[in-house]
This record gives structure tokens, C-alpha cells and sequence, in this order.
């Protein structure tokens, strides 16, 4: 049973993939803020989901170009690719130990993720919310336990000389459709 909740618990890290370091996690009064602003609140609870009608057509393209890139280098696991999706700047976690955590978990675990109902849900010139349902199959490596899980994510871009960059990652799990067991 143990094994089991550790297991969860490094695979809930690893599907927020930015989420380093728990101390620079935003404050409850900038989550409030983030929720307020936006739609963040009412995506992650399961209410339906609408895009954005002001994202200009060639924002759009480079938009949802990087939330592909940045599922793509996460499944590829690979390290380098997968920082250059990533602020410098972010919030809620460290741009350097986010490496650190990111190469740990590309050592200990084979992971894939699949998502669909991709949609911008919010946009600013500055900043997009990318809505998405989110299903990924982990195995520990060293135990070859699997994983299954699925739950809603919203990553939030920001705008960084000229690119849109992943700034924060809220998600929120659907217990009823994770699994852990030895294959």
C-alpha cells in the first residue's frame, strides 16, 4: 500500500511536470487570482469548456504549436527540449530545479501522455490558458508498476521574447480512472 501512495504521489508530480519545488508554489492569494482572472476555476471543475473568441488565427497556431511541443518533449523525455517550453521566469516553481526534477523523473519512469479537447480557453496578449483533458500510462522503471491516470490540466503560457512559454500547470486528477498494479 505504501508503494502504491508513493507511486501516486511522484506520478501526480510528474503530470504537473512544473511543480519542482512545493515552497514557490503560487501563494492561495495568487491562485485566487489566477481563478478570478480567469477561467482556470470553472475548467478545472468540469464545467464545459469554451474557447477563447479573441486569439488572433497566427497566435492560435504558435499557441497550440507549443502546448504540442511541450506534451511531445515530455513524452520523448527529453530534457533539453523539454526546458525550452518552459519560462525562464515562471510561476509557481524554479526554472533550474524544475531540470533537475524533470531528468529524475525521466530516469525512474517511462511515461505517455494523450490529451484531446484542446482548446484556448483564455488569451491576452501576454498570456493564454490551454484547457485540456489529459490520460497518461506511467511505468516505474525500477518496480515495473503501471499507472494509469486521466484528469483536466490547464497550462498557462506566457509570452517570452517572442515565443510562448509554459509559466504554470494546474490539474486536477479523476480518481476514477487512475490504476496502479504490477504488469
Amino acid at each position: 500500500m505504501m508503494l502504491k501512495k508513493s507511486i501516486l504521489a511522484v506520478l501526480t508530480l510528474l503530470v504537473l511536470t512544473a511543480c519542482g519545488n512545493k515552497d514557490e508554489d503560487l501563494t492561495a492569494k495568487e491562485r485566487e487570482k489566477v481563478i478570478e482572472d480567469g477561467t482556470v476555476g470553472f475548467e478545472m471543475m468540469g464545467g464545459e469548456v469554451e474557447k477563447a473568441t479573441n486569439v488572433p488565427v497566427n497566435e492560435e497556431e504558435a499557441i497550440l504549436a507549443a502546448f504540442e511541443e511541450y506534451i511531445a518533449a515530455l513524452n520523448e523525455e527529453e530534457i533539453h527540449r523539454y526546458m525550452k517550453t518552459i519560462s525562464k521566469n515562471p510561476k509557481g516553481f524554479k526554472y533550474d530545479e524544475e531540470k533537475v526534477f524533470a531528468e529524475e523523473i525521466f530516469d525512474q519512469f517511462d511515461t505517455k501522455r494523450d490529451v484531446t479537447n484542446v482548446t484556448i480557453a483564455k488569451y491576452g496578449q501576454e498570456e493564454a490558458q490551454v484547457f485540456a483533458n489529459m490520460t497518461m500510462h506511467s511505468l516505474q522503471l525500477e518496480t515495473n508498476v503501471e499507472h494509469d491516470s486521466a484528469g483536466r490540466q490547464v497550462t498557462v503560457f506566457v509570452k517570452e521574447d517572442g515565443a510562448w512559454k509554459v509559466t504554470s500547470v494546474f490539474y486536477i486528477g479523476d480518481d476514477s480512472k487512475s490504476s496502479t498494479g504490477n504488469q
